[in-house]
C-alpha cells in the first residue's frame, strides 16, 4: 500500500504547488472512486478529498474546481462534496460503465469548463486526467484517439493559464501499456506550448 499511499502524497504536494507555481502534475494519483469514508474501484485512498480539505483547512484556498475527464464517474469525491457549494464538479464519464452512482451524480453541476468559469471562479481547479478513455483500453470503452487525449490536455491548460488558474493534473486511469508514453507525450506537448516550465 505504501506507492497508493505516495501517489497520494504526491496530489495533496502538487496542490500545494500549483498555488505556487501556477501548475503541478502528479504522474499518479486521482484515485476518483474513494470517498473519505469508503474506498472503491481501484482506490484505496481519497486524495483528491484530501488534497481540497488541506487546502481549505489551512486557507490556502476557498473555491475549488475538479474537472474529471476520466472514463468513470469520479463518485468518490462527489460523494464527499455533495450539497458544498465551495467545491464546483464537472465531470464527462461513460454512463454505461463503472460505477453508475446516481445518488453521487447530484453532485455534479455542468459538463462545459468554459460555461463552469463564467458561474464558478475557482482558486485552483483540480485535473483528473484520465487516459482510459483512450480507443482499445479495456475499461474505459471510449473511442478517443492519442492525439485527442493530448489536445484535451493542452485545451484544459489553455484555459487555465488565460485564467490564471492554477492547475493540478493527476494521471488517473488507464489501463494499456502505451498509456503511460501518451502521458508523457502530452506533458511534453504542454512544456512546448509554454503552458508549463521548469522554471520557478
Amino acid at each position: 500500500m505504501s506507492v497508493w499511499r505516495l501517489q497520494t502524497g504526491g496530489t495533496v504536494l502538487a496542490g500545494k504547488l500549483a498555488l505556487e507555481r501556477g501548475w503541478a502534475i502528479n504522474i499518479g494519483g486521482g484515485f476518483h472512486h474513494c470517498s473519505g469514508d469508503h474506498g472503491g474501484g481501484f482506490c484505496p485512498y481519497a486524495d483528491i478529498t484530501l488534497c481540497v480539505k488541506m487546502l481549505q483547512m489551512h486557507e490556502l484556498v476557498k473555491n475549488v474546481m475538479i474537472l474529471d475527464l476520466d472514463a468513470h464517474q469520479g463518485n468518490g469525491y462527489q460523494r464527499d462534496f455533495l450539497g458544498v457549494p465551495e467545491v464546483y464538479i464537472i465531470d464527462m464519464y461513460n454512463r454505461h460503465i463503472y460505477p453508475n452512482d446516481k445518488h453521487a451524480k447530484q453532485a455534479i453541476r455542468r459538463r462545459n469548463l468554459k460555461a463552469a468559469l463564467k458561474e464558478f471562479h475557482p482558486d485552483v481547479l483540480i485535473y483528473n486526467a484520465g487516459t482510459d478513455i483512450l480507443e482499445s483500453d479495456p475499461l474505459g470503452h471510449m473511442k478517443i484517439t492519442e492525439e485527442g487525449i493530448v489536445a484535451r490536455d493542452e485545451f484544459v491548460f489553455q484555459i487555465c493559464r488565460q485564467q490564471n488558474i492554477p492547475i493540478v493534473m493527476l494521471t488517473s486511469g488507464g489501463y494499456l501499456r502505451k498509456t503511460a508514453k501518451i502521458i508523457a507525450d502530452s506533458i511534453m506537448n504542454l512544456h512546448k506550448k509554454g503552458l508549463i516550465s521548469g522554471k520557478v
